[in-house]
C-alpha cells in the first residue's frame, strides 16, 4: 500500500496560487475557490485509490508573514468535512523549504512507519485520478522512484519506495533534479504520463480545455474542479482564457 501525502495550504485568498492571480482573469478569492475544488479532488483521488490518504498541511508559523496566524489544520479539515468517506489523517509539515518538508514526510513514512511506499501529490493536479495513483503504486513495486511530471519540468506526483537526498531536490527543473537524485542513490526511476498542474494562467487554460474536452467525450473529469469551471463559464477562445460570469 502506498501512503499518498497531499501537501496542502489553508485555502486563503492571496496565499494559494499567487502566480495564477497575476497571470489570469481570476481574483484572489476566485483562485482560492479553485484551489479548494482541486484540493478536494486530489484528496478524493488518493482516498479512492488502493493507498492511504495523508493530508500534510503547512502550519501557521511556516506561512508568509501576511498570512500567518489562524488554524490551518481546522480550515482544511472543515473544507474536507463531509466530502471524504472518512475523516482524513492529517499531519503537520516540518521543514524550512518545500523540498525539506517533502523529504521529512517521505523519510518518516518509509523509515519510521516502514510503509511499503510513499508519495507526494500536488493539490493543484486535478487530472491525477485514482487510476494514475494505482498505476504509480504498481510501478513502485519494481522501480524505487516514480515521477509524475507536469509541464515546464515541474512535478505533479512523486513516489518513493526508498528515500533519496531531498535537499534541493525540487530545484527546477524538478523532474530532472529528482531523477538525478534517484540516480545518485543508485535507484531506478519510472514515470507516469504528464499530469498538468495549475499554477499560472497558461496552466489553467490547458486544464480548462482538457476538462471541457473530456466532458464532450464523456470521459472521467475531476468533479469539483469541473463544476467550478462550469459555474464560472471558463473556456478558451483562441489562446485566451475567458469567463462568461
Amino acid at each position: 500500500m502506498t501512503t499518498v501525502a497531499v501537501f496542502a495550504d489553508p485555502p486563503r485568498p492571496g496565499l494559494v496560487l499567487p502566480e495564477l492571480i497575476e497571470t489570469s482573469p481570476l481574483s484572489a478569492e476566485e483562485a482560492a475557490g479553485l484551489y479548494e475544488a482541486m484540493l478536494i479532488d486530489a484528496c478524493l483521488a488518493a482516498e479512492r485509490s488502493g493507498g492511504e490518504l495523508l493530508v500534510n498541511y503547512r502550519p501557521a508559523e511556516l506561512l508568509p508573514d501576511d498570512h500567518a496566524g489562524g488554524d490551518p489544520e481546522a480550515e482544511i479539515r472543515d473544507l474536507l468535512e463531509g466530502v471524504l468517506e472518512e475523516s482524513p489523517r492529517m499531519e503537520v509539515q516540518v521543514g524550512s523549504t518545500y523540498a525539506a518538508r517533502v523529504g521529512n514526510t517521505m523519510t518518516h513514512l518509509l523509515e519510521t512507519e516502514e510503509v511499503a511506499s510513499a508519495a507526494v501529490l500536488s493539490p493543484a493536479a486535478p487530472l491525477c485520478f485514482r487510476t494514475q495513483i494505482d498505476s504509480a503504486a504498481m510501478k513502485l513495486r519494481n522501480s524505487p522512484v516514480v515521477l509524475g511530471p507536469a509541464t515546464d519540468g515541474r512535478i505533479a506526483f512523486a513516489g518513493f519506495a526508498e528515500p533519496i537526498d531531498f535537499e534541493g531536490a525540487y530545484d527546477p527543473p524538478a523532474v530532472e533534479t529528482l531523477a538525478w537524485r534517484a540516480g545518485d542513490a543508485g535507484l531506478g526511476t519510472d514515470f507516469l504520463p504528464v499530469l498538468p498542474v495549475v499554477e499560472t494562467g497558461e496552466d489553467l487554460a490547458t486544464v480548462v480545455s482538457l476538462i471541457r474536452a473530456r466532458r464532450i467525450a464523456d470521459r472521467m473529469v475531476p468533479a469539483n474542479t469541473a463544476t467550478w469551471i462550469e459555474e464560472r463559464g471558463l473556456r478558451v477562445e483562441g489562446e485566451e482564457l475567458v469567463a462568461d460570469r
